[in-house]
């Protein structure tokens, strides 16, 4: 059994907010009527539903009732609006999950051409972003892996470039005479967090066995920022360093290694309008800012890995 509507609205609730007596401020309940109606579903399917932890979190049962709580809230919005008539995109919710660096470059620009539509973004590394399609805390995601999860269907984006790149006084001050693995060793680097490996691939290729200072900067626009002011060197995508290097405020240290991370739009198999139409906006829009999906496949240039961070271009 799965429940009623109330049920899966408690459980969604409950996962979102964290906690029972933030989800029963959300619903305009007492905490004690959301916990009846969480134990009653799990009484229903016989299994556990929710971890009781700090923030709550869903088991794996929990995960596929959650997903059904998502999809029949959408689907309800969609059919409240249209019984209004109103469009049936209109108020529709839609979680989606994204890495950084396209949350600030390319996806935002998306998102602005729908009207009526609300989101709830959530970012992660790109290699985990179709986890969250999995345990239902999204409802679409943008990743690095080709493959759809099940229930699922994915295509291709393009891919967005990246290059090592720093400002001119980092230049000055670090490798006057040009970039090399001697200055590399010793320049400080730019990374995202403790998961970012980029750098340390590239330094495998160009530096090896060389673990220069770095400066950890979780956040893409001001990793770029750290850039700027020569606090490091850095993997920046063109998207948000080709006008940067145009003017003259950042420098490509080596033009010979480019990464090319392929990105693929992956959304549950839901006949949705809201989906649908933020499927379409997010296809339009990559085709204008990312490298076309046919060149953004094949082995990565010498040095670079495949898996990224939350802030790379997938999780």
């Amino acid at each position: 059994m799965t429940g009623n509507a109330d049920q899966l609205r408690a459980l969604a609730a409950v996962i979102d907010a964290g906690t029972f007596e933030a989800a029963a401020a959300a619903l305009h309940v007492t905490p004690s009527a959301v916990s009846q109606r969480i134990k009653a579903l799990e009484e229903q399917s016989g299994r556990v539903l929710v971890r009781r932890s700090k923030p709550v979190e869903p088991t794996e049962a929990g995960s596929v009732l959650l997903r059904l709580a998502r999809q029949l809230a959408l689907l309800e919005s969609e059919a409240e609006a249209a019984l209004a008539g109103r469009h049936e995109t209109a108020g529709a919710v839609v979680p989606l999950v994204v890495n950084a660096d396209s949350l600030a470059t390319w996806v935002l620009p998306a998102l602005a051409t729908l009207d009526g539509i609300r989101f709830e973004l959530t970012l992660d590394d790109q290699e985990h972003t179709l986890d969250r399609l999995r345990d239902g805390t999204a409802m679409a995601a943008i990743g690095s892996d080709p493959e759809p999860v099940q229930g699922c269907t994915a295509r291709p984006l393009g891919a967005m470039v990246y290059r090592a790149t720093a400002s001119p006084a980092f230049v000055e001050r670090w490798c006057p005479d040009g970039w090399t693995p001697e200055a590399a060793a010793e320049a400080p680097v730019l990374v995202f967090d403790r998961k970012d490996a980029l750098q340390d691939r590239y330094l495998e290729s160009f530096a090896p066995g060389s673990r220069p200072p770095r400066h950890h900067i979780p956040a893409s626009t001001q990793f770029v920022d750290a850039a700027l002011l020569g606090l490091g060197w850095g993997m920046l995508p063109d998207l948000q360093a080709d006008r940067l290097v145009a003017d003259g405020r950042l420098v490509v240290l080596d033009p010979d290694r480019v990464e090319r991370v392929p990105l693929y739009w992956h959304q549950w198999s839901l006949r949705s309008a809201a989906l649908d139409a933020v499927a379409d906006a997010i296809v339009r829009e990559a085709a204008r800012a990312l490298v076309p999906p046919s060149r953004a496949t094949g082995s990565p240039a010498p040095g670079r890995a495949r898996r990224r961070t939350g802030r790379r271009s997938p999780g």
